[in-house]
């Protein structure tokens, strides 16, 4: 089974209005009007996609805004996506970790059949991942009610784009130690934290944390996935596209050509999904 871990959704009406939307959502705008920014619907673009690329299942998720009431609209346009393709898409919610109602969204979405929250995004929601007690409530209701979190990080070197931010590796391996319990997913390969599971005491800090490979062919050469294998993190690596940002199966080709072994494209691009999706 070929499991997609990081999808982006973005209810057709939003689309139509991002403009306006963007007026009042500075992370949105500046991720909007990149000029390698795309939008996707589940039905037309999301279904489409996985069926020509011969993916099963992708997990998908609405844009992480500060305003909870977009959060709540984009989270109800997940929850009826699943609905009507329960056997392809799995839904992620978003939220600001910092709202007051939190917690109540969180369980009025796993009641909509949510099974995880993200991808968040430190820096355009304006929290600081490396803050214990920013983070704590959240934190707490993920291990509480057994979600896994998806948080956007980045690399701190190398050229700029739109999601460059300051949620770097340093920021991620705060958030590793002060939670060690949280399930975790720092997309974009943790902006480089995997390289750090080299040091005893990351690897050891890090069980339950794992990365994604989401942007990946613009970050990195397909040596990396080699390179998790020698770091022993690959039963950590979920195929992630990004999508629409690339098509998923550029991914699958990179991997393909990566060197490594069948049975490990294979942990990569579902095996691990599913152990930690319960599937």
């Amino acid at each position: 089974m070929k499991i997609d871990f990081h999808v982006h959704i973005t209810p057709p009406d939003i689309i139509k209005d991002w403009k306006k939307i963007a007026e009042k959502e500075d992370y949105f705008r500046l991720l909007s009007e990149s000029p390698v920014n795309k939008f996707a619907t589940a039905d037309d673009d999301v279904v489409r996609e996985l069926e020509s690329s011969g993916i099963d299942k992708a997990v998908i998720f609405g844009f992480a805004f500060k305003d909870m009431g977009l959060c709540r609209y984009v989270n109800d346009y997940t929850a009826q996506a699943i609905k009507k393709y329960p056997e392809k898409l799995i839904g992620y919610m978003v939220a600001m970790p910092t709202s007051r109602e939190l917690e109540k969204e969180i369980d009025r979405c796993r009641a909509a059949g949510l099974k995880g929250i993200g991808e968040l995004f430190p820096q355009g929601q304006g929290f600081d991942i490396a803050d214990s007690k920013e983070m704590s409530n959240l934190a707490n209701l993920c291990i509480e009610r057994n979600l896994p979190l998806i948080i956007h990080t980045n690399e701190p070197v190398g050229h700029y784009y739109a999601g460059k931010t300051n949620t770097t590796p340093e920021k991620a391996g705060t958030f590793a130690q002060n939670f060690p319990d949280v399930k975790v997913i720092f997309a974009h390969w943790g902006g480089g934290l995997m390289f750090y599971e080299l040091m005893p005491e990351i690897k050891k800090q890090n069980q339950n944390v794992y990365y994604d490979t989401a942007a990946s062919p613009l970050l990195y050469n397909k040596n990396i996935y080699k390179t998790a294998g020698d770091i022993e993190v690959l039963h950590k690596v979920l195929f992630g596209s990004d999508f629409p940002l690339l098509p998923m199966k550029r991914y699958l080709k990179e991997i393909s050509e990566s060197g490594l072994s069948q049975e490990e494209q294979e942990l990569v691009c579902g095996q691990n999904a599913c152990r930690l999706l319960g599937l």
